[in-house]
């Protein structure tokens, strides 16, 4: 360690928005010092070779990129891209299927409702999104719109009362009649959220939101060389701008007053203090508030399986008319029609594990093949993603592994239902000999994140305007000099580095 021990802006928390932060903050002249527990910065935007003597880079948790501003990425220079996928999403049915994209959208819906009623459906409802999209994505890096200010902004009363007053559940019955249609309008609205698609606390409006505004577009792309890519430009872009990252930095304690502040953090060689003018807490709610000896928020509860796999090839379908390399290029959804989605919560809710569970894969590998070593990729091996849902954290609470082995079980039995092959027949072996598979739970995720319950987003996103409580910018707290740079904040949660920008800005005074 230097023998500085005083800063302007000390922040706990080396994950992707923590480095935001840094980045603008050093920019802008202050001295910053960056905190990680772990050995190295990330957190959950991070790439690792999970299996031994297979050279395959995987995005390990967190795996595209949707929400981050291009404005984030030409203020602070970062040598980082993402490329766009060719296909949105393939959903079999039987021996068929939807594809959305690959210049088959119109064809593939008559194909399997039988006419063209639920396509222009479809195209009504992404054009009302996208136009919601175009106007609120700016405000995310703006001072938090007040409710009213955004809706006029909005300036669509039915777009209004469908994403922001009413479950969606109501929107898509109302404009959908196709099960299968139904179901995957209604996946974007439970990715990471535990919910019904009639839940009056409208979670999973909050949730669908966030997924369809993205850039402008709502296109989720994909990072080229993986997550980290991402993470090792920004952490590149904070120290080129004079901040100082330490890792194996685990914060302990913050004292304040609300002008300056003590951080305690315990390190290899013992515990040491940094004195800050301000502290930004790139961590949960939950964790700023053990730091700061406060009573802790209500209970956050993640309810997602993640699955990374390297194939030695993709499998072949049941459904002959669509190609593997454009089935899972996009999202494929396993088990995700509308009654299917219902079930599926009604059963874990009820504590039982889905008996049909659902998920949506992809293929990183097939947009960008630079993740795979040179003779991976020239023998064909690939890259899947498998994100479960409605697997909340408390079905693992009793028996961990018995439960993570029986559901990872039943969920690629659903997937195997739709392959002309078994699944197994395409794995790669890792050095060992066994299949190259890696699960992780909710509470995995805590253990390895802290994300409290597991929950990918800290706690239940916000609608992006501002409350009673929620400050300017949405990152303050109820200490002057302590703001919160997490995916808790207001417009938190994914890979965005919005919190982070956020941040930044109420810190400079913006």
């Amino acid at each position: 360690m230097s023998a500085h021990t005083s800063y302007d802006t000390v922040i706990i928390g080396g994950g992707h928005n923590g480095l935001v932060a840094a980045a603008y903050l050093a920019r802008a002249g202050r001295s910053v010092l960056v905190l990680e527990r772990a050995a190295r910065v990330g957190g959950a935007a991070v790439s690792t070779r999970p299996f031994a003597g297979v050279d395959a880079r995987l995005s390990r948790y967190s795996y595209l990129v949707s929400l981050l501003p291009s404005k984030i990425v030409r203020d602070l220079g970062l040598d980082f891209s993402v490329r766009k996928r060719t296909v949105s999403s393939y959903t079999p049915r039987g021996d068929g299927g939807l594809l959305v994209g690959a210049g088959r959208t119109r064809e593939s819906f008559a194909a399997l409702t039988g006419g063209d009623r639920e396509y222009a459906a479809w195209r009504e409802f992404y054009g009302m999104t996208a136009r919601v999209a175009e106007r609120v994505f700016p405000t995310l890096t703006e001072p938090l719109p007040t409710r009213e200010s955004l809706r006029a902004r909005v300036d669509d009363e039915t777009a209004w009362h469908a994403l922001f007053d009413a479950p969606i559940g109501e929107a898509i019955e109302r404009r959908f009649s196709d099960d299968l249609v139904r179901g995957v309008v209604l996946t974007d609205a439970l990715i990471g959220t535990f919910a019904d698609a009639h839940d009056p606390g409208l979670a999973q409006n909050r949730c669908f939101l966030y997924h369809v505004i993205g850039g402008g577009t709502g296109d989720w792309d994909v990072p080229v060389g993986g997550m980290g890519a991402l993470t090792d430009a920004l952490a590149t872009a904070a120290r080129a701008a004079g901040a100082r990252i330490v890792t194996g930095h685990e914060a302990t304690r913050i004292e304040t007053d609300g002008r300056s502040a003590d951080v305690t953090c315990r390190t290899p060689d013992g515990e040491v203090t940094f004195a800050a003018r301000r502290v930004l807490v790139n961590a949960s709610p939950r964790e700023l508030a053990a730091l700061l000896g406060e009573p802790p928020p209500a209970p956050a509860e993640g309810a997602q399986l993640k699955v990374n796999m390297v194939l030695r090839r993709l499998p072949a379908l049941r459904d002959r008319t669509v190609d593997p390399r454009h089935a899972f290029a996009g999202t494929f959804h396993v088990s995700e029609g509308y009654e299917q989605l219902a079930t599926a919560y009604r059963e874990a809710a009820a504590g039982s594990p889905p008996s049909a569970p659902p998920s949506e894969i992809y293929c990183h590998s097939l947009t960008d093949p630079s993740i795979l070593g040179p003779s991976l990729a020239a023998e064909g091996f690939q890259t899947l993603t498998l994100f479960g849902l409605h697997t909340p954290a408390r079905l693992f609470t009793d028996d961990h592994d018995a439960v993570r082995d029986r559901l990872l079980a039943a969920t690629l039995a659903e997937l195997d239902s739709h392959l002309a092959e078994p699944l197994a027949d395409c794995l790669a072996l890792d050095a060992d000999g066994e299949p190259c598979v890696e699960v992780k739970t909710p509470l995995d995720l805590e253990r390895e994140l802290r994300l409290p319950g597991g929950h990918i987003f800290h706690r239940d996103l916000s609608f992006p305007y501002a409350t009673d409580d929620t400050g300017r910018w949405g990152v303050e707290t109820a200490h002057a000099n302590v703001l919160l740079c997490g995916a808790g904040a207001v417009r938190g949660g994914g890979v965005s580095g919005v919190p982070g920008h956020n941040a930044a800005m109420a810190a400079l005074g913006r």
